[in-house]
């Protein structure tokens, strides 16, 4: 298997094809990291695009790290950023996370229990909701997580600890959980 950094090598040699593959890999966890660090799906797209623009443009000081922890981090920063600014934001609550995987009837059938996962998911403090949402639906390791974030380790197992408690108590008072 040829490694991402080769690839975006490819893509900055001018083959489109490696360009598309990248995004088409990548795009989907990054979308549902801003989604929902952001509560906007319009905002989610504008900063999946601004992350591989600026991964074109810049690029990494060195490719021997994880390419999915460097490009997440780059969304990561982008999405607390437009966050803190607070332009352009809805309710999270009007949108369900998006697994670019799934069809439109998927999306139109999606039920009421992860719109719920998602009001949980808000309602939990900026710290724990980063860790979650960087394990859960960027799908990092723990150890990226605390490369992306910039804190310890430990301290990221901790938060993702009381996110998910903190997750499976809300889920239970909705009624969604046993």
């Amino acid at each position: 298997m040829i490694a991402d950094w080769d690839v975006l090598e490819r893509a900055r040699q001018g083959d489109e094809s490696a360009w598309l593959w990248l995004v088409a890999r990548h795009s989907p966890a990054l979308l549902r990291t801003a989604l929902l660090i952001t509560g906007s799906l319009s905002v989610a797209k504008d900063l999946a695009q601004e992350s591989f623009v600026r991964l074109l443009d810049r690029g990494p000081p060195h490719p021997h790290g994880s390419f999915k922890a460097y490009l997440s981090t780059i969304t990561f920063r982008l999405a607390l950023k437009e966050k803190k600014r607070g332009q352009r934001q809805t309710e999270l609550g009007n949108h369900d996370p998006v697994d670019m995987a799934r069809s439109p009837l998927d999306e139109v059938l999606a039920d009421e229990r992860q719109r719920q996962l998602a009001r949980v998911i808000g309602a939990l403090p900026e710290s724990q909701k980063a860790v979650l949402i960087l394990r859960f639906y960027g799908q990092h390791s723990y150890e990226e997580i605390a490369q992306i974030t910039g804190i310890p380790l430990g301290t990221v197992k901790s938060r993702l600890f009381h996110a998910v408690k903190a997750c499976r108590r809300g889920m239970r008072e909705k009624g969604l959980l046993e």
